[in-house]
């Protein structure tokens, strides 16, 4: 807090200027505060944290993810009740009646599958647990590997005013059970693949949406579709739960192929305004540190008052870099 702080309104701008109580900087010295950096030391538990967090490239975001999926149509088949029946005339319309056919499932995918997976706003990667048995020879039981389990999944999905997103899956599931004649398909007739995506970016590349990690899940299918509840309380976006089953899923980084990692690199925490630049930029950091605030809070009310980029039909912005010109 400063001993005295006398001002002077100018132009409807109040400019102040305060003697603080340590003169040290008025008389030419430096107080030792601004030389101080956080984290500044490598070897303290702080500074190896930065180093830490540096080789790891920064923390995964629980919202940088995609889903991506593959459905029935667009897999090899071999032996399936499409295969068998669609290419005789007799019986035809017996086996396959009331079964999604494949190439429709295909072509509506082509034509939304993009906004269904942008529209995927929750999802969870897969857990996978290891069934143990205790086996008892002489002493204590040692529990060994019998089995491996996998949990079903739920995503939720947006829909748009049609419910296109919960129609496309609501065809997936008649892929493999009838309405109609009440049969069920053959199991490559139904079943997909999935794929899910964390997002990143690497140190050495510019793209902002890297795969950092990937699985991908084997014969998936959508077991439940959930409900979706109206009311006239509330005009929130329509979202609904899908169930998926599947067989198995794995890791496409262990899959031969080693994963990208970062390097160890400690980087001290540097003072933004010591770097700022332009017109401005420059003049403040040669001013006295007492002079700093008063000039910045009358260039910062300027700025408010009389938009540059509004005087300037949006050609200059501060602090007046003139952008360059495309031929």
């Amino acid at each position: 807090m400063a001993i005295v702080r006398p001002g002077i309104r100018i132009g409807g701008i109040d400019v102040r200027v305060g003697i603080p109580r340590d003169i040290t900087q008025l008389l030419g010295g430096t107080d030792k505060r601004l030389k101080q950096k956080p984290g500044g030391n490598p070897e303290s538990n702080m500074g190896r944290f930065i180093s830490m967090v540096n080789e790891a490239e920064g923390f995964a975001r629980k919202n940088r993810f995609y889903v991506e999926f593959t459905p029935p149509g667009g897999l090899i088949k071999e032996i399936t009740r499409n295969n068998i029946f669609r290419g005789n005339t007799v019986g035809q319309d017996d086996e396959v009646q009331g079964f999604t056919p494949s190439q429709h499932i295909t072509q509506t995918y082509s034509v939304h599958g993009r906004r269904i997976q942008a529209f995927a706003n929750e999802v969870s990667i897969p857990d996978r647990k290891m069934t143990m048995t205790a086996i008892k020879h002489n002493g204590p039981a040692r529990q060994f590997v019998t089995d491996v389990e996998y949990e079903d999944i739920t995503v939720k999905f947006y829909s748009d005013k049609f419910l296109r997103e919960r129609q496309f899956f609501e065809m997936w599931q008649k892929c493999a059970y009838s309405d109609v004649t009440h049969n069920f398909n053959y199991y490559d007739d139904y079943v997909g693949r999935m794929n899910i995506f964390q997002l990143g970016q690497f140190a050495s590349k510019q793209e902002r949406d890297d795969i950092t990690y990937s699985c991908g899940l084997i014969d998936v299918y959508p077991n439940s579709i959930g409900e979706i509840q109206y009311s006239y309380a509330g005009s929130e976006i329509v979202d609904f739960d899908v169930t998926f089953s599947y067989r198995k899923w794995y890791n496409y980084g262990l899959e031969g192929a080693d994963p990208e990692v970062g390097q160890p690199e400690f980087r001290e925490i540097t003072n933004k305004e010591a770097q700022a630049g332009g017109l401005f930029g420059g003049i403040l950091n040669k001013l006295p540190p007492v002079l700093k605030t008063p000039a910045r809070g009358v260039i910062e009310d300027l700025s408010r008052r009389v938009p540059i980029g509004k005087i300037t039909g949006g050609k200059v912005f501060p602090p007046f870099k003139i952008p360059p010109i495309r031929l």
